[in-house]
């Protein structure tokens, strides 16, 4: 018999379990605008390294947060878009968005 007691589980850190990182909350963003092609969010994540932003986007759909649609052409033509749940975020995202354009002289005085 075990006699731990199950963890509580506070929903701010699942949320950000799920959504957090460099990379997440960047290609959340740009996919509210409306659906991307892989190359299309390389451009306009110039940073990220094509590995880093395919795992992302994989951790991202296994939470049913973005889906991946794959068209069956040659050549192959992957298309990322926000799922119901993805879209739900958009609110937060709006607000980030908000607060970086008011703070980012102060964030980045370093």
């Amino acid at each position: 018999m075990n006699n731990e007691k199950p963890k509580s589980v506070c929903p701010v850190e699942r949320v950000i379990d799920v959504i957090g990182g460099k990379w997440k909350i960047v290609i959340l963003f740009h996919l509210m605008d409306g659906t991307k092609r892989f190359n299309e969010l390389r451009r306009l994540m110039p940073e990220v390294t094509q590995r880093m932003l395919t795992r992302q986007l994989r951790e991202l759909e296994d939470c049913a947060i973005i889906e991946r649609k794959v068209y069956a052409q040659v050549p192959p033509k992957v298309e990322y878009s926000l799922t119901v749940l993805g879209k739900s975020l958009d609110s937060i995202l709006d607000v980030l968005h908000k607060w970086g354009v008011e703070n980012i002289k102060m964030i980045e005085r370093k």
